[in-house]
């Protein structure tokens, strides 16, 4: 299974469940993905402990008062069969700009806004709002 979309999943899951925190396996692309979205206020934070395999990573989740989830939906865009890659000027507007979009450049895992300001393009990896 594709890592991006197991960790997505993982957290879609969970915030419907209402959880508190979730734990898996860590990648530099799921920090990378995770660091953006604690960023941008999808999530409170998260943290990378070492273990003897690849490190666990661990979620905190964010919720709103009454106990709605922060992120309401995360897709996958990109997947392992079907790259989809975008320049600078094609990044799409989620939700006309109330959500964004996370993208995998040349200098790294970025928001939409990152990638926009730096002109860069690359491959769209999932949508969040």
């Amino acid at each position: 299974m594709d890592t991006i979309a197991q960790f997505l999943t993982v957290i879609r899951n969970a915030g419907k469940s209402q959880h508190e925190k979730v734990d898996m396996p860590a990648s530099k692309v799921r920090a990378g993905i995770a660091q953006i979205l604690a960023n941008e206020g999808y999530i409170r934070s998260f943290k990378v402990a070492k273990d003897s395999k690849q490190g666990i990573m661990r979620v905190y989740l964010k919720y709103s008062e009454d106990g709605q989830h922060a992120i309401t939906s995360i897709d996958k865009v990109s997947t392992p069969g079907r790259r989809l890659y975008v320049k600078a000027t094609q990044i799409p507007k989620v939700r006309s700009g109330l959500g964004m979009c996370i993208l995998s450049t040349s200098k790294g895992i970025m928001s939409d806004k990152q990638a926009a300001e730096k002109n860069l393009g690359g491959e769209l990896l999932c949508t969040v709002w």
